[in-house]
């Protein structure tokens, strides 16, 4: 990946016809328990339509000497991208770990997705991190993305929270915070 510009022009919009509902564990159950349900009228979400969330934001608010960046290309072009950040001060996502890389952002073209693009970038991080000696992947992402839930899922990530107060501009919408132990080198 050449440039934060470059991987800002893969799309990360979805439409959102289903959403999560959570249930938090109860008593002395483990893990959350979730069901998907259909959306009256379905939409359009695209992350990086409020200026301070896309990817050429990231520098005015982060030190990114420790992230990368990584691309996924068929027949030379580009068609998906990963970044993870690690040992980042102020990533309050990192929760002050030295051990915990966080997949900060990951995102595969329209005509490209449900094709193996996602879990090759994904395998690229984990081998990524693990020779730097991370022990887990965190991810965060929304109830309304249920595809992105399902693939993380799939992959061996463990929801262990939701909030539903995360985004005051979208009191609909939960956190999810997904979790991936990984083998230490």
């Amino acid at each position: 990946m050449t440039s934060l510009a470059d991987y800002a022009r893969i799309p990360i919009d979805f439409e959102v016809s289903r959403i999560l509902d959570v249930t938090p564990p109860g008593g002395d159950a483990t893990g959350f328990l979730y069901s998907e349900r259909a959306v009256d009228e379905s939409f359009m979400k695209d992350y990086d339509a409020a200026e301070e969330n896309g990817p050429l934001s990231w520098p005015d608010r982060f030190d990114l000497s420790n992230w990368a960046l990584f691309a996924a290309r068929v027949e030379g072009n580009r068609v998906g991208g990963a970044v993870v950040a690690f040992r980042t001060p102020g990533a309050a996502m990192l929760d002050g770990r030295n051990d915990l890389a966080m997949l900060w952002d990951i995102r595969v073209a329209p005509e490209m997705r449900n094709h193996g693009v996602g879990s090759a970038l994904l395998a690229v991080v984990e081998e990524w991190i693990v020779e730097r000696g991370a022990k887990s992947l965190k991810v965060e992402t929304q109830n309304i993305n249920v595809p992105a839930c399902r693939f993380y899922e799939c992959r061996g990530f463990v929801l262990r929270a939701a909030n539903e107060d995360a985004y005051p501009d979208f009191p609909e919408e939960i956190q999810l915070l997904w979790y991936k132990d990984v083998p230490v080198k």
